[in-house]
């Protein structure tokens, strides 16, 4: 069985270039705001850690997905695309829109994600 950090490794590696560039994008973001963070391999995913809390973060045929965030914590991200924030802490980023999304406003998400 491979280790947290090797299933990590491993995931990200079997990315497809457009999926690779969008969770680097992402947990670059997520690294400059929180550079605490750990990432971890929970739920068959990439799981970014700063202390209690914790985003996993899928990439799928249709983009990256987020989980184990809330729209009352989204940083004012589901008031501005509020058509990528579903129920029950998932969020949807479609290859097709990232690249109209601002840093910014995933930078905003990410704060109020681990917001204390």
């Amino acid at each position: 069985m491979n280790s947290p950090d090797q299933a990590v490794r491993d995931y990200v590696d079997a990315l497809d270039p457009a999926g690779r560039a969008l969770f680097d994008r992402f947990a670059a973001l997520l690294r400059a705001e929180h550079p605490e963070a750990t990432v971890t391999w929970a739920y068959r995913m990439p799981t970014f850690v700063v202390g209690e809390r914790r985003l996993h973060v899928g990439v799928w045929k249709h983009g990256l997905s987020l989980y184990g965030w809330s729209a009352d914590r989204s940083g004012g991200f589901c008031d501005r695309h509020p058509h990528l924030c579903g129920e029950r802490g998932t969020l949807k980023l479609p290859h097709t829109e990232a690249a109209g999304i601002p840093d910014e406003h995933l930078r905003d998400l990410v704060r109020a994600t681990f917001a204390p």
